[in-house]
């Protein structure tokens, strides 16, 4: 009788797909120009922290990425972590957002379909993203410093 299940593979040879980056200019790259135009017309930092991890998205693929902030509720970090568990995601990495100047601004929280981590490549997309996040909350918070009628409030929530 055959058996009714899929063996496992060894996957530690086996290549990734991976995008043609040095043929093509990369989404966030592309979307860059965009997104700096919103951080300066003041869209709410929320939709430009999106717009910034859908082009993150949309270069590496199969990931789902978030910028989590430090005055986020760490409960609800915690339970975004735990969500992404629940649906069989893998913790894809995680990089600080800072200011330059050692100054904690949030993380970028990357998760994806497939155990694995990020290439060279992506490393150096995932800083850019990184950077524009970091543009993009030092804005926000210039505006709120100016404006102290401004009484926005920005929540944790999966961006995808």
């Amino acid at each position: 009788m055959a058996e009714n299940h899929f063996p496992l593979r060894d996957r530690s040879q086996e290549r990734w797909p991976h995008h043609d980056y040095g043929g093509e200019i990369q989404y966030l790259l592309r979307a860059e120009g965009q997104i700096l135009q919103s951080i300066s017309a003041r869209m709410p930092l929320a939709e430009i922290l999106h717009k910034i991890c859908n082009a993150l998205n949309s270069d590496i693929g199969n990931i789902i990425s978030l910028v989590a902030l430090p005055n986020d509720d760490a409960t609800g970090l915690a339970t975004i972590v735990k969500s992404a568990t629940l649906f069989g995601l893998y913790k894809f990495c995680s990089a600080r957002v800072d200011d330059g100047n050692d100054k904690v601004l949030g993380s970028l929280e990357m998760y994806s379909w497939v155990p694995r981590r990020p290439f060279l490549n992506e490393v150096q997309l995932i800083e850019r993203a990184s950077c524009l996040a970091a543009i993009a909350i030092k804005h926000h918070g210039e505006q709120d410093n100016h404006c102290e009628s401004c009484n926005t409030t920005l929540k944790s929530e999966v961006l995808i």
